[in-house]
């Protein structure tokens, strides 16, 4: 079967074009080694969802890896506690079940199973716990859980009830059999997703996912990382591509943003132009039509409005912005993508982001009112250099 590269959900290695992350994986390994209970935060398609597969398969040998998914479980799931436990042990028996686990475990599921044909209606968190627990204790190898999409379950109160468990039991961890690691994947951090639920500051900072390590694996692509996912392409249909100069401009263009390089890179081969001039022709037909990484940012600028005037006096007013640690504006730009941070600094997080921006707010009926509009210059040269915008105010 001929490879691709892949822009639509998870890539997969057999069917896929996918950079070596085995380092990445390495990094993340130790943090389960240590028993760390963790959270991937990056942008909408930055690899998360395939890191967390790709790690399920890395992990197996050493530990027994329950990987959930919060999208397959509706709204309604998280309704009470006891909705919400039904729903998790069903996911979570089922995970068992697919990876036939040793008897060990097997006889800890039936148990779940059993109260949950029996005791249907009194199991709620405490009581789901109880079970996780003893399964992890009886287990042969120490239990990781990874759960992806985190973010379906925001803007209710029974996921912060189900993380203030996690925490519970990692606290008492030397007392109560609990899982080894925890590893929740998702774009809103926990302490975003409780400012969505509560509203009175009181409360507002005091997460329960307090225990969780920093998770600081760089996600992005690099120069090399590119120039090795092209190798492989090249090493298929042998068509004497430069390899490194193409690695290194799609690299400038991107900056690794894991999307837009398979983006980019899936354009040239439907165009079999693996030049200079294919990557430049690529970046033009990128920034021309509608995707669905571009429609989330387009919809985060009208969800944060504190976005939209931020970003505004980054690209058009030319202010330089510090990184300052919990303002919203900035924490929520870096969040959702939008920028990155360079030696303490703001920037915007790549040059596709930085054109597409800068053609979104130029065309935008209310910049136009805006006397900054009449104030600047714009300067587009040819695609493939950047677009130039000299502030005159």
């Amino acid at each position: 079967m001929r490879k691709t590269f892949n822009i639509n959900g998870d890539c997969k290695p057999l069917l896929h074009y996918m950079v070596n992350i085995e380092d990445r994986l390495n990094e993340i390994k130790k943090m389960v080694d240590q028993g760390s209970y963790f959270t991937i935060n990056r942008a909408r398609q930055y690899g998360k969802t395939t890191t967390l597969r790709v790690l399920a398969e890395f992990l197996k040998n050493d530990y027994m890896v329950i990987s959930l998914d919060f999208q397959m479980l509706g709204a309604s799931k998280f309704r009470n506690e006891n909705s919400f436990s039904l729903a998790f042990a069903d996911i979570f028996i089922k995970a068992i079940e697919s990876m036939k686990a040793s008897d060990a475990g097997q006889q800890e599921v039936y148990s779940l199973q059993r109260a949950l044909r029996e005791h249907k209606s009194e199991i709620e968190l405490l009581e789901l716990f109880g079970y996780l627990s003893e399964f992890c204790r009886c287990s042969e190898k120490p239990v990781v859980l990874l759960i992806d999409e985190v973010d379906s379950a925001s803007n209710n109160q029974v996921f912060l009830d189900f993380l203030a468990q996690l925490r519970g039991y990692y606290i008492n961890r030397d007392v109560k059999a609990t899982f080894h690691s925890v590893i929740l994947a998702g774009v809103y951090d926990i302490k975003n997703i409780k400012r969505k639920i509560r509203r009175d500051d009181e409360h507002k900072w005091n997460s329960p996912w307090n225990i969780a390590a920093d998770f600081q694996v760089d996600m992005s692509f690099s120069a090399a990382d590119i120039a090795g996912m092209l190798k492989a392409y090249e090493a298929d249909y042998r068509i004497g591509m430069d390899i490194e100069q193409i690695a290194g401009l799609i690299y400038d263009y991107t900056s690794g943003y894991p999307f837009l390089v398979s983006y980019i890179c899936k354009l040239m081969d439907e165009n079999k132009k693996w030049t200079r001039e294919g990557v430049l022709a690529a970046v033009r037909i990128l920034l021309s039509e509608q995707n669905t990484l571009f429609e989330s940012l387009f919809n985060k600028l009208e969800d944060y409005p504190e976005l939209e005037g931020m970003l505004c006096d980054l690209l058009l007013r030319g202010k330089e912005i510090s990184y300052v640690v919990g303002v919203r504006s900035v924490e929520t730009a870096l969040m959702f993508g939008f920028v990155k941070k360079v030696e303490n600094n703001i920037v915007i997080a790549n040059r596709i982001f930085e054109t597409l921006l800068y053609n979104w707010f130029l065309a935008s009926p209310a910049m136009q009112k805006e006397r900054i509009y009449d104030d600047i210059e714009v300067k587009k040269l040819q695609i493939g250099e950047k677009v130039l915008i000299e502030a005159v105010v």
